[in-house]
């Protein structure tokens, strides 16, 4: 089955577009919720606010709720960026704190986390990702050591490596530390059911890469009573809780205790007219994942003699893996650069090569690229 037809604006004759994993493109229903978005404010200036809050937001919120399994979309908070959610969440914690991480968490967390190690504020431990396989149970053996705060990601974004149980992993540490999922390349990507988990773990993700909504989108369910009242706090933190007296700052007691301040709700708009769309034509997120999976399989199948370098971590039909292959080579960065000339976007970190794989891909583009790649 093939979805370009649902992208014809974002799709270019001149351009093979292979980093899914980095922006998605957008299907054409999000230019007429951008539209929305601003005849919202045209129509009710002031007053859009209580639209983009008593009906935008909780639209955006079930839709969160029901792709993750979690029992209340109250839960949600957003954010115009997964960074303010953390640095909101971090910072809201008694120092000097005991963090454990991985070797490959996403730039803005490690460049985060060792800028608190130079000011003291952290002692960070980062457990390698490599080897795959032994991974869970290192880290798991690692969290025993105490920590403060434990934080990973269920896809990696510089080898596509997926946690096989990010619930069974979070189930097996110990109960002290807070845990943080970092969801941003698993969410609407891989089938993920957090209910089991939902009492215990933070999890961020946002619009940007495979929910195909864009920029300023991005979200964190928050689990009931853990941080109640968070350090950086902005305005909307406290909208359900204005009627309350008492002393201090009032604080929501939902998801939204973490909110910021005002922000663009366009990114929103578009979010939800994606997950409109795809309940409208009956795609759910497992039907993505095999759609996706099946093209990935078909070119790593024909990439006779790897010209790419290897693939990390190796094909594994049965095992989860993101929607994107890494292959590792000396010369990827050379590579990304003769691909770019051959009219193929795609992106490297270092020595790894990444090629991303989405819904608007169909069999053909995975033969054109074959084709390029072995020209090269």
């Amino acid at each position: 089955m093939t979805y370009r037809h649902l992208f014809q604006r974002f799709l270019a004759p001149d351009r093979l577009h292979f980093a899914a994993h980095s922006h998605h493109l957008w299907p054409d229903v999000t230019l007429e919720a951008q539209r929305a978005a601003w005849a919202d404010a045209a129509e009710l200036a002031d007053g859009k606010w209580e639209r983009i809050m008593g009906e935008v937001v909780p639209e955006a919120q079930r839709h969160i709720a029901g792709r993750l399994g979690l029992p209340a979309p109250d839960t949600i908070a957003f954010a115009p960026n997964t960074h303010e959610l953390v640095v909101r969440l971090v910072t809201s914690l008694p120092g000097p704190l005991r963090i454990l991480t991985t070797d490959g968490e996403f730039h803005s967390f490690r460049r985060q986390a060792e800028r608190w190690e130079e000011r003291r504020l952290a002692r960070v431990e980062r457990v390698p990702v490599e080897p795959f396989a032994s991974f869970p149970g290192r880290f798991a053996v690692a969290a025993r050591r105490g920590f403060d705060l434990v934080y990973l990601s269920h896809v990696f974004y510089d080898s596509g490596y997926a946690v096989p149980d990010p619930v069974a992993l979070v189930e097996s540490l110990p109960v002290d530390p807070i845990v943080v999922i970092d969801g941003y390349h698993g969410f609407m990507a891989l089938p993920t059911d957090l209910a089991a988990v939902s009492s215990r773990a933070f999890y961020l993700a946002g619009g940007y890469k495979y929910a195909m909504a864009g920029e300023g989108a991005c979200f964190m369910h928050c689990p009931p009573g853990i941080v109640p009242r968070p350090v950086d706090t902005g305005w909307y933190a406290g909208f359900t809780a204005l009627a309350e007296s008492g002393r201090g700052v009032p604080f929501a007691k939902d998801g939204s205790r973490f909110w910021g301040a005002t922000f663009d709700p366009s990114g929103l708009y578009r979010f939800n007219a994606v997950q409109r769309l795809l309940d409208d034509i009956g795609v759910d997120v497992a039907a993505i994942h095999a759609h996706v999976m099946h093209l990935m399989e078909a070119f790593v199948e024909r990439l006779s003699g790897s010209p790419l370098g290897g693939l990390v971590p190796p094909w594994n039909p049965h095992a989860q893996r993101g929607h994107f292959l890494t292959f590792r080579s000396d010369e990827a960065g050379e590579l990304h650069d003769r691909l770019a000339g051959a009219g193929v976007v795609c992106d490297r970190r270092g020595d790894r090569l990444r090629l991303g794989f989405g819904i608007y891909h169909d069999e053909g583009d995975v033969d054109t690229l074959l084709e390029i790649v072995h020209s090269l």
